[in-house]
């Protein structure tokens, strides 16, 4: 295997063995149909001046001293396309995604492989010994290779996995997009806390709205909000369309009050009305908590039409593990599970399967009343309603928990009501 780090440093020399200098970088070019950028040149530093040699007039780059083909009069110095990539310039000690084991690492080392004549880059070393190489401590690194346990996360990334982004970028590598969108949004949560706000900001803009909003609802609203700091108003009002109200509530609380205004105006007008009743209620009470996007029938109708309903509308739903029942005041009536639903004959009215007996909480109790309410009645989900029992929403469980279990782990809590 050769690698960049066992070639930067090396002395070449031209045709009549004399040394021209030491090579300081390795041009490569992208090669869109196979994946795998091709060596093309290699720069060559002497004193305070550079060289680029095109890779066809390098005899060999294995050997203690790089031979070239010519003399160094002959040479015609390569020139450079705007899409090649210098590999040590702009490559080596960036950062990069692993789809595989989720998780941002550093580049380290390049490996090269020779194919029918051709250079080409193969992986990007990621790995521990990768470093120590780049050190100076080949022979160590191989030691320890072969001693070290097997790991569950590779010690290198294939470069089709990857792609440069401009060099005026922080992160300079990422996977393609449609490998980001296969990721669980509490995995690119994850990634986001490994990443610099900076390297964050521009992660972000890789995803598409949807994803982008499942992502934020992952993180912390403190968090959030530097994240999108410098995020343009238009992107970010459809964003928080995209976010549970709740979730979008909790960001906007925590924004300048002029940013949050401006904000409220640019989002749809149902979408905003939503989030800025929550925001009258106190951050830590039921009405702060809820989400207003839950299902909720009328008492007159069947089984199968509700099943109908829920066909329809489920997509905008937290949650249709729990189907509420009102009256046409929206008065809260009653409540059914998706289970008791499902088993029940398609004539039969929703009153005759239904709990009359609900337990709720005020649009003004606390959060730690409504996690003790979820804990003691065993409940994913529990209805706000107020003096008049109107019903207003819901606060989720993870929701209610959250003062109670730290977020890491609540994070982790299956969400079976989805």
């Amino acid at each position: 295997m050769l690698f960049v780090s066992d070639l930067i440093g090396k002395p070449v020399a031209d045709l009549d063995g004399r040394r021209i200098g030491k090579l300081k970088d390795l041009i490569a070019s992208p090669m869109a149909e196979i994946g795998h950028p091709q060596l093309v040149a290699i720069e060559v530093k002497h004193g305070s001046a550079t060289q680029l040699v095109p890779i066809s007039d390098v005899a060999a780059l294995i050997a203690l001293a790089i031979p070239l083909k010519k003399r160094k009069v002959d040479l015609i110095p390569y020139q450079p396309d705007e899409n090649d990539l210098y590999l040590v310039r702009d490559v080596l000690d960036k950062q990069i995604i692993d789809t595989n084991g989720v998780r941002v690492v550093r580049v380290n080392d390049l490996e090269l492989t020779r194919v029918n004549g051709t250079i080409y880059v193969a992986n990007v070393d990621v790995s521990g010994v990768g470093l120590m190489r780049r050190l100076g401590l080949s022979s160590f690194a191989n030691r320890l290779a072969e001693r070290s346990q097997p790991s569950r996360l590779p010690s290198s990334i294939s470069w089709d996995n990857i792609e440069l982004l401009s060099a005026e970028e922080p992160m300079r590598l990422k996977v393609p997009s449609e490998k980001i969108a296969e990721l669980h949004p509490a995995d690119l949560a994850q990634i986001l806390s490994d990443l610099s706000r900076q390297e964050g900001e521009k992660f972000l803009e890789t995803l598409d709205l949807e994803t982008l909003a499942d992502t934020l609802e992952e993180v912390e609203p403190d968090f959030q909000a530097s994240l999108i700091e410098q995020m343009p108003d238009e992107r970010l009002a459809d964003v928080l369309e995209e976010m549970a109200p709740d979730e979008a509530a909790d960001l906007l609380a925590e924004l300048p009050e002029d940013r949050s205004r401006e904000l409220l105006q640019l989002m749809e007008d149902d979408e905003a009305e939503d989030v800025r009743r929550l925001l009258t209620y106190p951050v830590d009470s039921a009405g702060g908590l809820m989400n207003t996007e839950f299902i909720a029938v009328l008492s007159t109708l069947t089984a199968a039409q509700v099943l109908d309903k829920l066909r329809k509308e489920a997509n905008e739903a937290e949650t249709i593990y729990y189907i509420y029942v009102v009256d046409r005041d929206n008065c809260l009536q009653g409540v059914f599970s998706l289970r008791q639903l499902v088993l029940s004959p398609p004539e039969m009215p929703v009153t005759q399967f239904m709990e009359d007996r609900v337990v709720s909480v005020s649009l003004l109790d606390s959060q730690e009343e409504c996690a003790h309410m979820v804990s003691k009645y065993n409940l994913l989900a529990l209805p706000v309603v107020d003096e008049q029992n109107h019903m207003h929403g819901i606060v989720t469980a993870d929701d209610a928990l959250d003062k109670i279990i730290p977020t890491a782990w609540k994070k982790r809590l299956p969400r079976l009501y989805h």
